[in-house]
């Protein structure tokens, strides 16, 4: 038996006759902190909406801690959510709030103190929620989706509101999650964030999967070239170009290594090696699709 925490086998939902989710096929594993990209439409809601067990697929099999959504109650106290736009009853307070949705977990209503720690709202916790920035909301949000240690985090936006300081500490919450064992799901737009966070990216493009993998396996997959700059006095690569007072390499995976000693051996200064981004490898995919 597969110890996957999700599976999906050929899942489709359909809404009005268009589908938003087709054929899609995956699995997610224990310790995996996976990125889910796509634009508006392209049927990320409609997935984490199936996970939750809130709709069913029209076709195809899906799988959620070893049990079906919809009816596995046990799996769903298993399960952390983080909603794009939290809300939150604006009289109670953030412990509260807190309790209220602990207990729907079957869980203590009481002894949070660790966890307001943790998403830094401590000094904030018996406060009304009305008085809360969006930030704090977000905080208090993501405090509810940690409640009961789950084994399977979905994070829809979860940095919406939150300041860099903040986003990192989210991030380390998030590693410190997948190190213990749990699988994570980020579905987020803030791409340049996410490569260095996930250990793989699922891009879907109108309900369909278009690629699955490591960041090292999409630039792969994508073909797109590295950059090393470099300044010199004169290029030792006669494919060097000139941009401004650099000199510009693009390169090819299997290039990069012979390329940088070349460049360290002729004594070259302020060199960097620019690796395609997480936004060039989707936008890479996506006009593929449109060809």
């Amino acid at each position: 038996m597969s110890d996957a925490t999700v599976i999906l086998e050929a899942v489709t939902k359909t809404y009005g006759g268009r589908a938003a989710v087709s054929e899609l096929s995956y699995s997610l594993q224990p310790g995996q902190v996976v990125a889910l990209v796509g634009h508006n439409g392209a049927g990320k809601t409609t997935q984490i909406k199936m996970m939750l067990g809130l709709t069913r697929p029209d076709a195809g099999r899906l799988q959620v801690l070893g049990a079906d959504p919809v009816h596995g109650t046990g799996a769903r106290r298993q399960l952390g959510y983080l909603p794009e736009s939290v809300q939150f009853h604006l009289a109670f307070t953030g412990r509260e709030t807190l309790g209220f949705y602990a207990q729907l977990k079957g869980l203590p209503a009481r002894g949070h103190d660790a966890l307001f720690q943790r998403v830094g709202l401590a000094e904030a916790a018996d406060r009304p929620v009305r008085g809360y920035s969006k930030g704090m909301r977000q905080r208090l949000g993501l405090a509810q989706a940690l409640l009961g240690t789950p084994r399977l985090l979905l994070l829809d936006e979860p940095t919406s509101g939150l300041d860099p300081a903040l986003r990192r500490e989210l991030y380390g919450i998030v590693a410190e999650l997948a190190r213990a064992g749990a699988t994570v799901l980020l579905s987020s737009h803030a791409l340049t964030e996410l490569e260095d966070q996930a250990a793989r990216v699922i891009v879907v493009n109108r309900g369909r999967k278009i690629a699955d993998g490591t960041m090292a396996e999409l630039r792969r997959l994508a073909g797109l070239p590295s950059r090393l700059r470099f300044r010199a006095d004169a290029s030792p690569d006669n494919r060097a170009t000139r941009a401004g007072d650099y000199w510009q390499i693009e390169l090819a995976e299997d290039e990069k290594a012979p390329a940088l000693r070349q460049v360290i051996a002729a004594e070259a200064r302020e060199i960097t090696l620019e690796d395609p981004s997480l936004d060039d490898i989707y936008a890479h995919f996506l006009k593929r699709e449109a060809a």
